[in-house]
């Protein structure tokens, strides 16, 4: 019988020691946080491109889902939203703040004026020392795996132990976890809980059209490759026919819609994403992590944790 910890992250305590990634642009949104969240994980709403009001009516959406459990938001730094975003959420009460593609020194205001915990993505022990010198509750490291943007090209596995010797803080591990034996692993390797995402984008919960998820399906071992994010950083995505004309220079760039702090303006990374969600692969960026190949099939929330979870048990 493996014994797995219990995740504090402040105030905090998740029946499950795991967090859902927040996947942008409306992959997370309230229906996905919600069944997380009552399923007894931190399930967040993922809150890059959203409009103020979006956001408030999405948080509502997952506590009305929830049973009581823990809601929070991810959202990217590098958006030109972000503060006013956090700041939103937080006004309408919720359980966590997730910052993730930047470091901001500004979410750890938000974080003690609301009382909620704030916990940061990092690649590196000396971010991570910083976040906790700011006052962060927790730290998520994620490395080379992962899907999205990418903040290193190490693998979060490298990077863990040395984050993991930086901090006292609970130290969560993202990337490759997409079965029970992952979950183990993790553990195994001293995580204090992880963070899922291209587990549950591959879940029927998540706003995404059955195009995306083909894509997921039909994912073979090495088709994960680099892309370079206006956003100035390398993320993770799967080929379409997007990534094509993108490397072929012949895409075309819309009118800026200012959605970013910085941007080259190689492409709209917001309408990418977008688009993609809403199954246009002609026009669509699928972000997915580097073990997306092993998911065969696509689950409910519910079939996801029973398929991590049954037959661990956990400290006190």
């Amino acid at each position: 019988m493996k014994i797995l910890p219990r995740l504090k992250i402040g105030k905090l305590r998740p029946k499950y020691p795991l967090m859902q990634g927040g996947m942008a642009i409306r992959v997370s949104t309230g229906k996905l946080a919600g069944s997380v969240a009552r399923e007894g994980g931190i399930g967040l709403i993922a809150g890059s491109g959203m409009e103020l009001d979006e956001v408030r009516n999405e948080i509502k959406i997952a506590r009305g889902i929830a049973n009581g459990g823990i809601v929070g938001i991810n959202t990217m730094v590098a958006a030109s939203g972000f503060a006013s975003v956090m700041k939103t959420a937080a006004e309408c009460g919720i359980d966590a703040l997730i910052a993730g593609a930047g470091f901001s020194r500004d979410i750890f205001d938000i974080g003690r004026d609301y009382d909620i915990p704030v916990v940061p993505i990092v690649s590196s022990d000396r971010v991570a020392a910083l976040a906790e010198k700011l006052g962060a509750s927790a730290v998520v490291v994620e490395g080379s795996e992962a899907g999205g943007h990418l903040g290193t090209e190490r693998p979060a596995r490298d990077i863990f132990p040395e984050v993991k010797r930086a901090v006292s803080i609970p130290v969560l591990l993202a990337g490759g976890i997409i079965d029970r034996q992952d979950i183990i692993d993790a553990f195994n390797f001293g995580a204090d809980g992880v963070q899922v995402g291209t587990r549950f984008a591959a879940s029927f919960e998540a706003n995404v059209e059955k195009s995306f998820h083909d894509t997921y399906l039909k994912a073979k071992k090495g088709d994960v490759f680099r892309i370079m994010s206006p956003v100035g950083l390398w993320g993770n995505a799967l080929p379409t026919p997007f990534t094509d004309k993108v490397a072929a220079g012949t895409e075309h760039h819309p009118k800026c819609m200012g959605c970013l702090k910085k941007c080259s303006r190689r492409f709209c990374i917001i309408q990418a994403l977008i688009d993609a969600r809403a199954g246009d692969l002609e026009k669509g960026l699928v972000f997915a992590g580097e073990h997306v190949y092993r998911i065969n099939e696509i689950l409910s929330v519910a079939e996801i944790f029973e398929m991590f979870f049954k037959g661990l048990e956990y400290r006190n």
